[in-house]
């Protein structure tokens, strides 16, 4: 009997059944749904928290002072003071794969414009920040070696600052804000990045020349940490092992002593969140195909329901010449048909359903081949593992016995 044949008696049978067909049907469809609206939030979420991160710099490399572990415990990189200017010009030196470095010190406290102010937290570095932090300005200019040189009282607002010292300016440039009661002329505004992958507002900062935060400000000759972005991502590793040569031979660390600085990737960042993301992913997954799982004993159990109502119909098929692999086959074929039938609908409405919740809630969702070909093939697999076995037990019924039963 050819697949043709098969297919159009198959369907027959199942019209008689509609609504029997449709409720078995619909545990594959719910099955379905749920693992490619699960894979596709999960999958959503995983770029994002990439781009997010990418978004800061994905070849920045951060050095903080103090090792990660010190007899078992976990420094604090402020409490220590090891990293200095000297450092930064090594590694400049040295360091073949690093196209830009910044020194960075920051305090927090109150900016103040008029009657307004605001907790915020100012920084101190160099030009070469807004390129390794993939930062622009929006509005006037960053301020340059010349401003670094003379400690100069200038500034650049993120746009909180802005909003919230100068909501009815129609531009901060130029204004003067005080900071610790030293009074900083604006020279910028910073183009407006949002919250990052921790829930941080990048906007809520002030950047100024880490000369001018150095000695007016916080009274410091050390600095608390140094940026420096690779040449590119596939070289990150290279210029982080040049970093730490570099600071290995500054601070005259020799054999197996260990460093006094720990650096940083973001590369080794975005791996972390990946490698936590795609667990998330899949646990996810995991869980949305126990409802495939129910479909298919579902399935199952309809097919027993259809071959003991069918009985009588099966006996006299094997009667007028019909094998044992033609039963098989026409049973088979309908398990075939509801798994596949339901899988499709259920790629469908699983489509529905990720990007509808996305536009609604916001959510990032992104449904990928992979994750619909694997639905679709597993829904297709377990139609016949569940399928065969009631089929099976069709194809083995003594044609007599079909015959008279009641």
């Amino acid at each position: 009997m050819n697949i043709f044949n098969l297919t159009k008696i198959a369907l027959k049978a199942m019209a008689r059944n509609k609504m029997r067909t449709f409720l078995t049907m619909l545990g594959i469809i719910i099955g379905v749904t749920s693992v490619i609206t699960m894979l596709a939030i999960g999958q959503g979420s995983k770029e994002s928290i990439q781009g997010q991160i990418s978004s800061m710099g994905a070849n920045m490399l951060m050095v903080q002072p103090g090792s990660d572990e010190r007899g078992g415990v976990r420094m604090d990189p402020s409490a220590t003071q090891s990293l200095t200017l000297e450092d930064m010009e090594n590694i400049k030196k040295y360091s073949t794969h690093v196209s830009a470095i910044s020194p960075l010190v920051n305090t927090g406290g109150q900016a103040i414009a008029g009657s307004g102010n605001w907790p915020t937290t100012i920084q101190g570095v160099s030009e070469d920040f807004l390129a390794i932090r993939k930062m622009d300005v929006a509005e006037g200019v960053m301020f340059s070696d010349y401003h670094v040189k003379r400690a100069a009282k200038v500034c650049l607002l993120g746009q909180t600052v802005v909003d919230e010292l100068f909501p009815y300016k129609a531009t901060a440039v130029g204004e003067t804000i005080r900071f610790k009661k030293i009074p900083f002329k604006v020279i910028g505004v910073l183009t407006e990045k949002g919250q990052n992958t921790f829930g941080q507002d990048q906007d809520d900062i002030i950047l100024a020349p880490y000369t001018t935060i150095q000695k007016r400000v916080m009274a410091i000759t050390h600095i608390q940490s140094i940026y420096a972005s690779a040449t590119s991502e596939m070289e990150s590793n290279q210029a982080e092992d040049e970093i730490v040569s570099a600071l290995r031979v500054s601070h005259g660390l020799e054999g197996k002593e260990k460093n006094d600085f720990s650096v940083r990737s973001q590369q080794e960042l975005i791996s972390t969140f990946s490698s936590t993301s795609q667990m998330l992913t899949l646990l996810l997954g995991a869980i949305a195909s126990i409802s495939l799982l129910v479909g298919g004993i579902g399935i199952m159990n309809i097919m027993f329901v259809s071959v003991t109502e069918r009985t009588r119909e099966i006996g006299l098929r094997m009667a007028v010449g019909g094998r044992s692999r033609d039963i098989l086959s026409q049973f088979l074929m309908e398990a075939v048909i509801v798994s596949v039938g339901g899988g499709l609908l259920g790629v469908l409405l699983g489509l529905l359903l990720s990007y509808g919740f996305g536009n609604m809630l916001g959510w990032p969702v992104l449904a990928t081949k992979q994750s619909i070909i694997v639905s679709f093939m597993v829904c297709a697999i377990v139609g016949i593992f569940f399928g065969w076995y009631p089929a099976r037990k069709a194809a083995g019924l003594d044609p007599i016995d079909a015959l008279r039963y009641e």
